[in-house]
């Protein structure tokens, strides 16, 4: 992932310089691409880094916009500094009080539109890839009554799984751990060592007496076990 990100930021800065060519004094060039790959570069990887931290508070799951626009926020104080650092680096004096405003507010809205950007085509391309790819293995295994219906919830009972369905339930004989691998492509997650719960199904999430419990479609109640409650914050189940 990260390795991608400085790609595409090796990219823009390398069409940005391709740009410089045309405008300025021959001997600004150098100066301004250096610029531009050192700006490119370290605004790659705090964007990064802004969208993990927008993740981890809870952003996840709350729309590409939002998570975009929460991840430039955060995003916007250091490129600032960065930005500040550049200019003077590049002038050999610090820009004036009077530019700083100025400064700050268009490295806020390009930190916020560029984040929303590179969250917006994310998304979109793992959208696509999900819809290319096979269907999970483990619906290949639902009895013949629930075929075609979705998956809301797998639960462990002894040797068997009770499977929770938008067409009802019923048992078959799998360990959780199988099914949780076959699952993959369906958005969920353990949530508990004898639960594993489709994010779509949740309906309601309660917190209390340092317990989380989860309410699906069919009204089943969930519990969310310590072990998985970090991450489920993480993502906003909880």
């Amino acid at each position: 992932m990260t390795l991608r990100v400085l790609a595409v930021g090796t990219g823009v800065a390398a069409f940005l310089s391709l740009l410089s060519l045309f405008s300025g004094p021959p001997g600004a060039i150098a100066l301004r691409s250096a610029q531009y790959f050192a700006y490119s570069w370290i605004g790659s990887l705090l964007g990064l880094a802004s969208v993990r931290i927008a993740a981890r508070l809870g952003y996840w799951d709350r729309g590409a916009l939002r998570l975009g626009f929460v991840a430039g926020l955060i995003m916007a104080a250091p490129m600032g500094l960065v930005v500040w650092l550049g200019a003077t680096a590049a002038s050999g004096r610090a820009p004036p009080v009077a530019a700083l405003p100025g400064m700050l507010w268009e490295t806020l809205l390009i930190c916020i539109a560029a984040s929303v950007l590179a969250v917006l085509i994310a998304r979109g391309r793992r959208s696509a890839a999900s819809r290319s790819e096979a269907p999970p293995k483990f619906l290949e295994r639902l009895p013949l009554k629930l075929r075609g219906a979705e998956v809301w919830a797998v639960e462990a009972e002894d040797h068997y799984l009770r499977l929770h369905t938008s067409k009802g339930q019923d048992l078959i004989l799998l360990r959780l751990s199988d099914a949780i691998d076959e699952l993959g492509g369906l958005e969920g997650a353990q949530v508990h060592r004898s639960w594993w719960v489709a994010r779509a199904a949740v309906v309601e999430a309660q917190r209390g007496d340092g317990r989380a419990v989860l309410t699906l479609k069919d009204g089943s109640q969930v519990p969310v076990s310590r072990t998985y409650a970090r991450q489920l914050r993480g993502r906003g189940w909880i």
